[in-house]
């Protein structure tokens, strides 16, 4: 903390006892702390403020999920034509030690919520990455990235994607968020990847992967950041078996780790012992479609539905192979389809 004047924190006391003070101050607070004065709002959204609460054991980890809205009642456009029936979604966040459920404001310029089919990473100081996607209106690939802070609860405009692309992989790992794969405006399959790093809002590019992976699923596993299946420009929905870990500033290739012909978005659980990549579906019947998980430290959220058609469930993992159980008393405003999700530390 020594780029911080902690004699002013707070008055008549001395720097350390401040700085613990604020240290010990939940969470939920933040928001509210930061517009005290200028000290504290530099501090609250730190960099280093968080890793020295981090160090203390004073950060918990929530799940950040991109979850369909509720849907209103129909309504006739102005011009007579019929409302569109594409789904709306927003950012839930859910904290398994309370309990708690949250809806954060729709990102700048997307009044309904967010891009359709946009992905999420968190990223170290309690910050959340939403980046590219389609625009709701017109479908068209974006290459927008917002950066939410939870501390201060605000959403600001970063640095655009390079380029557009959709359905890549994302992941975080390090303080940077990696990108890969996916397919651009003309439906070619893509083997670039970028690194984007949140703190200094700027993109660099990585080398391309040895194969195209349009539809791939990014996961970060043994602190190594990989991309999961995924098919080239010339075999449509062939989903490959094959994955590339990207470590030591190359990408290794990984044969006949995922199940060849399953679509990987969102359901990669990770490895097992036998070092080939499982589905959450495979977990528990109760997930079998539309699976997605988000690792919360020592447990994971689950979400999925028993059969096509039947409610979205919710449930708690504890461990590697604990049992499921099912988080309870979800308000409605909440229950509806979980695209992805990812986990933020604040």
């Amino acid at each position: 903390m020594e780029s911080f004047e902690l004699s002013d924190l707070i008055p008549g006391l001395p720097g350390e006892i401040g700085l613990e003070c604020l240290t010990r101050l939940p969470y939920a607070s933040h928001p509210v702390a930061s517009w005290v004065c200028r000290s504290w709002h530099q501090l609250l959204e730190s960099r280093e403020f968080y890793h020295h609460r981090r160090h203390l054991g004073y950060t918990r980890k929530v799940a950040c999920l991109v979850q369909a809205l509720p849907r209103p009642l129909p309504q006739p456009e102005a011009d007579g034509s019929k409302p569109s029936d594409s789904p709306s979604y927003a950012i839930t966040v859910f904290d398994p030690v309370g309990r708690t459920w949250e809806r954060l404001d729709p990102v700048p310029g997307y009044p309904g919520g967010l891009p359709l089919f946009c992905q999420v990473a968190g990223c170290e100081g309690g910050k959340l990455v939403v980046m590219g996607g389609w625009d709701p209106a017109s479908y068209d690939p974006v290459t927008d990235v917002f950066l939410y802070d939870i501390a201060s609860r605000r959403w600001r405009r970063c640095a655009p994607m390079p380029s557009k692309r959709s359905f890549f992989a994302m992941g975080s790992l390090g303080g940077r968020i990696y990108v890969a794969g996916g397919h651009d405006e003309n439906k070619n399959a893509l083997r670039t990847a970028w690194a984007y790093d949140p703190w200094r809002d700027e993109w660099a590019e990585l080398p391309p992967m040895t194969r195209e992976r349009d539809e791939c699923e990014g996961i970060v596993a043994g602190g190594v950041f990989w991309v999961v299946s995924g098919y080239g420009t010339d075999s449509q929905g062939e989903f490959e078996g094959s994955a590339e870990a990207y470590a030591g500033g190359e990408w290794r290739l990984a044969e006949g780790v995922w199940e060849a012909g399953r679509c990987p978005r969102s359901s990669v659980a990770g490895f097992r012992g036998d070092g080939r990549l499982v589905s959450w579906s495979e977990s528990d019947s109760r997930v079998r479609v539309g699976p997605s998980g988000v690792a919360l430290g020592d447990m994971t959220l689950v979400t999925g539905s028993e059969y096509q058609g039947a409610a979205q469930g919710f449930y708690v993992r504890a461990g590697q192979g604990g049992k499921f159980e099912r988080v309870g008393d979800v308000p409605d405003e909440f229950g509806g389809f979980v695209q992805s999700g990812c986990c933020v530390e604040i």
